[in-house]
């Protein structure tokens, strides 16, 4: 369905509860190291509990990479607070990447300037830096089905 990409993931209970999301929806989730933990982190099992040897996880190396393999025609949305436009000003379709940084640092400058017209962001009240990792992920994915079976 959708295609959900963590770049350098830091925590591995979001990774764990980002899992069962991708396996919830059958989305595909794409894991970009280094990873900031192991995957054979007790964390990182708990939260995707007995689930994780059904997800469909997809690793890559390096985000270069991951930016190789994934040019147009392939449409990678960049999740990032560092933008204006919001998440529902998008026509998801099927296949599409969401792609979201690391929890401290969101996803690195360069690629953010390099794909403008990619960028999208989760509107929030003043004061509020950022949503939980997971928290985003959801947000977004749920969209882009809800979307889907809308059509």
């Amino acid at each position: 369905m959708f295609n959900v990409v963590l770049i350098e993931p830091e925590i591995p209970p979001n990774t764990g509860n980002i899992a069962r999301l991708c396996l919830a929806t059958g989305s595909r989730l794409h894991l970009v190291e280094p990873l900031g933990f192991s995957i054979n982190d007790r964390q990182l099992r708990r939260a995707g509990m007995d689930y994780w040897h059904l997800v469909d996880v997809q690793y890559w190396k390096s985000l270069t990479d991951f930016e190789a393999v994934t040019r147009a025609p392939i449409r990678r949305f960049l999740l990032t607070t560092k933008c204006t436009r919001t998440y529902w000003e998008t026509k998801f379709r099927a296949g599409d990447y969401l792609v979201f940084g690391r929890e401290t640092r969101g996803l690195p400058e360069s690629l953010l300037l390099s794909n403008p017209e990619n960028c999208l962001t989760i509107p929030m009240a003043r004061g509020a830096r950022s949503l939980n990792l997971s928290t985003a992920v959801a947000v977004v994915l749920f969209e882009g089905i809800r979307q889907l079976h809308c059509e």
